[in-house]
C-alpha cells in the first residue's frame, strides 16, 4: 500500500512545474496520434486484404521509413530557416489527402508512391514538434516535458489501435479516412493556440546567442552523437517490429483476429500512458542517461526473448509490456540527449537526426523482419533482435561514456 502511495506521490509531483503550452503540444500530439492508426494494421491489410506477399508488404512498409527519414532530414532544416510553427501546420494540413486517397492505391507501385508521400509530409512534423517541446519548456523540466508528450502519443497511439480494430473489422478504407479528421482536428486546436505565441528560458537563448559563433556546426559533424545516433538505429529497428512483423506474427502465427491485434497493440499505450511519467521523473533522479539508455535497451530485448518459447495469449502481453517499458526508458531520454547537445541556432538539425535514427527503423525493420521471418521463421527473429539489442546496449555504454 506505501509502494503503490509513492507511486502516486511521484506520478503527481512529476507533473509539476509543466508549462500550459507544453500541456497544449501534448494535446495536439494526443488528437494527432489518436488518428494514426494506419500503420500498425498496413502489414495485416496488405497481406490479406490486397493478398500481397510478406516481401512486398515489407517493401511498402520500408517506403514509408524511406519518407520518415527524408522527412526528418527536411523537417529539421526548413525548422531551422522558418521556426517550428510553420512546419507543424504545413504538416498537419497537408498530410489529411494523402489519407483521403490512401484507399483509391491497391497496386503495388502506386501504394509505394502513395505510402512515401505520406511519411514524408508526416514526419515533417516530429523535428519540429520536438523543437517546440524544448522552446516552451522549462529547462529543468525538458526531459519530462518530453515525456509528456510521449506519454499522450502514447495514450493517442493505445486509442487509435483499438478503435482502429474495430474499423478494420467492417472496413479498412473508414482507417484512412479517421487519420484525416484527426489530424484536422490537430491543426486547427494548433494554430488557434500558438500561432504569435512566445516560449520560455530567454536566458537560455540570450547564453546561447553569446555561443553562437562556436556552436553552429549542424549535428551532422558531430561524430559522436553521429555515433550515438547509429545505435539508437539498431535499437529502433527492433523495438519497430512491434509495427510491422509483431502484428504479422500475431496474426499468421498466433491466429489473432484484428481485433485482438488491436487489443494487443493498444495495450503497449495504455502502458505506457500509465506508467512513463512516474517512471522517468524517478529514472532521472536515480540513473544516469547513460544507465537509463541500456537499461531501457535490455529490456526490449527481454520483449522478443520471452516469445521464442511461447506464444501463448498472457505471454504476449508480457512481451508488450517489456517493450512498453524499454520505450519509457528510452525515448524521452534519446531526445534529451539531442536537446543538450545542441543549440538554439543548430537544435532543428539535432532533433532531425534524432528523428532519422527512429525513421531508419521504419526502413531495416519491415525489410529484414519480413525477409528473415518469411526464409527461416519467426523464431530465428526474434534470436537476430536479441543479439542486435546487445549491440545497441554494448555502443550505448561506450559512446556515451565519451559524449
Amino acid at each position: 500500500m506505501e509502494t503503490l502511495k509513492n507511486y502516486w506521490k511521484n506520478y503527481i509531483s512529476a507533473y509539476q512545474g509543466l508549462s500550459q503550452a507544453t500541456w497544449l503540444l501534448a494535446l495536439v500530439m494526443f488528437i494527432n496520434q489518436s488518428g494514426s492508426m494506419v500503420l500498425p494494421f498496413l502489414g495485416v491489410y496488405m497481406t490479406t486484404i490486397l493478398d500481397f506477399s510478406l516481401k512486398n508488404a515489407g517493401i511498402v512498409l520500408s517506403t514509408f521509413g524511406i519518407g520518415s527519414i527524408l522527412g526528418s532530414f527536411v523537417g529539421g532544416w526548413l525548422t531551422d530557416k522558418f521556426g517550428s510553427f510553420k512546419i507543424q501546420t504545413f504538416s498537419l494540413f497537408f498530410s489529411i489527402p494523402f489519407y483521403l486517397i490512401l484507399p483509391f492505391f491497391t497496386s503495388f507501385e502506386m501504394l509505394c508512391v502513395s505510402i512515401f508521400f505520406l511519411s514524408f509530409v508526416k514526419e515533417l512534423f516530429r523535428p519540429a514538434n520536438s523543437a517546440s517541446v524544448s522552446y516552451y519548456a522549462k529547462p529543468e523540466n525538458l526531459t519530462r516535458a518530453f515525456s509528456l508528450n510521449r506519454m499522450a502519443l502514447n495514450l493517442g497511439y493505445s486509442i487509435g489501435p483499438a478503435i482502429g480494430g474495430f474499423l478494420a473489422a467492417v472496413s479498412y478504407n473508414f482507417l484512412f479516412y479517421t487519420n484525416a479528421v484527426m489530424s484536422f482536428i490537430a491543426g486547427i486546436l494548433f494554430i488557434v493556440y500558438f500561432k504569435n505565441r512566445k516560449g520560455n528560458s530567454p536566458e537560455k537563448v540570450i547564453s546561447e546567442k553569446v555561443e553562437e559563433n562556436i556552436k553552429k556546426k549542424s549535428a551532422y559533424s558531430d561524430s559522436k552523437f553521429l555515433l550515438f545516433s547509429f545505435f539508437i538505429a539498431i535499437y529502433a529497428y527492433c523495438f519497430f517490429q512491434i509495427l510491422n512483423t509483431l502484428p504479422l506474427f500475431y496474426k499468421n502465427v498466433a491466429l489473432m483476429d484484428e481485433k485482438e491485434v488491436g487489443l494487443l497493440m493498444a495495450f503497449n499505450g495504455i502502458i505506457v500512458f500509465l506508467l512513463e511519467m512516474a517512471l522517468v521523473h524517478y529514472a532521472e533522479k536515480k540513473f544516469t542517461l547513460t544507465a537509463n539508455m541500456i537499461i531501457g535497451s535490455l529490456f526490449c530485448g527481454l520483449g522478443f526473448l520471452v516469445i521464442i518459447p511461447s506464444h501463448m495469449v498472457w505471454v504476449l502481453y508480457l512481451s508488450i509490456f517489456l517493450m512498453s517499458i524499454s520505450e519509457i526508458l528510452i525515448m524521452p531520454f534519446a531526445s534529451t540527449v539531442a536537446v543538450n547537445r545542441s543549440t538554439s541556432v543548430n537544435r532543428g538539425s539535432y532533433m532531425g537526426l534524432n528523428g532519422i535514427s527512429f525513421s531508419a527503423a521504419f526502413v531495416t525493420a519491415p525489410l529484414i523482419g519480413t525477409y528473415i521471418a518469411e526464409n527461416y521463421g519467426f523464431t530465428n527473429l526474434w534470436i537476430f533482435n536479441c543479439i542486435m539489442i546487445v549491440v545497441a546496449s554494448i555502443g550505448f555504454y561506450f559512446v556515451m561514456k565519451k559524449m
